[in-house]
C-alpha cells in the first residue's frame, strides 16, 4: 500500500493497479490499449503520426478490390473504419488527442475506457494468420467459443453459421466492432 498526503494509506484501487479499474491520475505511467475515434478516412494518417511519436499503435486492415470506371485496383482499407488503437499511459493522453485526425478516446459514460489486452492480441493473431477475414456486424448474442487447433488456437470469439460454413467472430466490445473468419466448427469448444 502506498502512503498518500497527510500519511493516509491508499488502496491499490486508488492507484489504479487492479485490472478493470478506470484510468487514474495517480497511476499515469501504466500503458493501456485504447480505441481512438478518427475523422473519416484519417485512420492511416493517425496510425502513421502515432508511430512518429513512438506510440504503439494497431490499425487492422484488409485488402479490398476497388472499382473505377477504367480499372480495378486492390487497396488497403481499415477493418474498422473510423477507429485506430493505441497503447499509451494516461499521462500521455493529451499528446494522443493532439494528433491530427484523432477525434476522441473511446469510452463509456463519458470516460475513456481501456481495451482488454486479450482483444488486441486476438486481432493481432487474426492479422498474422493466413486465413481470409473481413469486418462483421457486432454481435452480443451467440455462442462464445474458443479455438482448439490451427493458427487461431486459444482465441475466443462467437461462433456463427453462414450457409454451410461456420464463422468465428472476434469482437472489440468497447467500439462495438467485430471481424469474422471462416473456421471448422470441429476446431472450437464452448466457453463456460
Amino acid at each position: 500500500m502506498g502512503s498518500g498526503q497527510d500519511g493516509l494509506f491508499l488502496s491499490p484501487i486508488a492507484h489504479g493497479l487492479l485490472p478493470g479499474t478506470s484510468p487514474s491520475p495517480l497511476a499515469p505511467r501504466l500503458p493501456k490499449w485504447y480505441a481512438l475515434r478518427t475523422r473519416s478516412r484519417h485512420e492511416k494518417l493517425v496510425r502513421d503520426r502515432l508511430a512518429g511519436l513512438k506510440i504503439e499503435q494497431l490499425l487492422p486492415t484488409l485488402i479490398r478490390m476497388s472499382q473505377w470506371k477504367d480499372r480495378k485496383k486492390e487497396i488497403e482499407a481499415p477493418l474498422f473504419p473510423g477507429y485506430c488503437f493505441a497503447q499509451f499511459s494516461w499521462q500521455d493522453r493529451l499528446s494522443v488527442l493532439e494528433v491530427q485526425g484523432v477525434v476522441q478516446i473511446v469510452g463509456g459514460g463519458g470516460r475513456p475506457e481501456p481495451i482488454p489486452d486479450e482483444e488486441i492480441e486476438a486481432l493481432r493473431t487474426l492479422m498474422l494468420s493466413t486465413l481470409p477475414y473481413d469486418a462483421h456486424p457486432y454481435l452480443r448474442e451467440g455462442m462464445a467459443v474458443e479455438v482448439t487447433r490451427g493458427p487461431l488456437e486459444g482465441i475466443r470469439g462467437i461462433l456463427l453459421r453462414k450457409g454451410k460454413r461456420h464463422r468465428l467472430v472476434i469482437s472489440v466490445h468497447l467500439i462495438q466492432q467485430a471481424a469474422a473468419v471462416e473456421i471448422d466448427a470441429d476446431a472450437v469448444v464452448p466457453v463456460s
